[in-house]
């Protein structure tokens, strides 16, 4: 006969802590109300935590926690590089004012979260999914991480997605020089996306109804696909070096040098073609006047 095992949690209520590790190693605690003041490591190598209703304005409060939910609670500035080499975490409804957060974790669902200052914010990090997240101040974003989903997703910040692998955005409005280099096996649907540089260097990056802004996107990529995109004038100089296969929906400025492929577009400004053009097969840039 199977006998589930019942966790009898421990609760901690209105209560403040600080100094270096007040609930160290603690298991199956829940915490209401409670105020973590400055200091280091307060829940350091813990498991089955929640959090519902605290301030944290220490330094490292969730180091190498296994199993925790956090919900309607505030990381002050001061609580910076607040959750690190941690699994299996849920948040929700909360306000995080604290850079570098989420560093090599594995399992994290983001739900209703604001991020004002995300600098370096979700390294090497697997197994993300995130709905209705708000992110500003976002430079280098999602540095090598894995295995994505977004949802409703608003971003301002430089450098983004880099080096990313299996990721799926929906609804996202993405504002992020130099985004998605050297991703493998990205696709975006219904989104903006602004900023130079998009997409370098990537490898089966696809893009779906999609509106584009930016000068010299989508150049260097391999399995590159656009399917009714927009491109904004300023989209300059595109598909440099690129194995595309692109239907585009607007007239689009100018194309330089494509490697191969097909590029459906109603018109084009300006087709470049010179000494340093790599193409190996002919490319078809198909009009609204025919093919060229």
């Amino acid at each position: 006969m199977f006998n589930p095992t019942i966790v009898i949690m421990e609760t901690i209520k209105n209560k403040e802590f600080g100094g270096e590790r007040p609930l160290f190693a603690t298991r199956n605690l829940r915490l209401e109300n409670v105020t973590i003041h400055a200091g280091e490591s307060a829940l350091k190598c813990c498991s089955n935590i929640e959090a519902v209703n605290c301030r944290f304005e220490g330094k490292y409060p969730f180091w190498h926690v296994d199993g925790f939910r956090v919900e309607h609670c505030l990381f002050t500035e001061g609580a910076r590089a607040a959750l690190w080499y941690s699994r299996n975490l849920v948040m929700t409804d909360t306000q995080v004012d604290a850079p570098k957060m989420f560093r090599e974790m594995d399992g994290i669902i983001l739900r209703n979260v604001r991020i004002p200052d995300g600098q370096e914010t979700l390294w090497h990090c697997s197994n993300v999914d995130i709905e209705d997240v708000t992110i500003e101040k976002c430079d280098y974003l999602f540095m090598h991480s894995h295995d994505i989903r977004i949802d409703r997703w608003h971003q301002q910040g430089n450098y983004s997605f880099q080096y990313c692998r299996n990721v799926e955005i929906r609804n996202a409005v993405i504002d992020s020089k130099d985004a998605f280099w050297g991703t493998e096996n990205v696709t975006i649907y219904d989104s903006e996306l602004t900023g130079e540089y998009l997409g370098w260097h990537s490898r089966r990056l696809t893009l779906v109804r999609c509106r584009i802004s930016g000068t010299q996107p989508l150049c260097y990529c391999r399995d590159l696909k656009l399917i009714d995109c927009e491109f904004a004038p300023d989209c300059d100089l595109s598909f440099e070096d690129s194995e595309v296969d692109a239907t585009i929906t607007t007239p689009v400025t100018s194309i330089k040098n494509p490697m191969r492929g097909v590029i459906r577009v109603p018109s084009v400004g300006e087709v470049i073609i010179d000494a340093n053009s790599r193409a190996v097969d002919p490319v078809e840039i198909i009009t609204s006047e025919g093919s060229k």
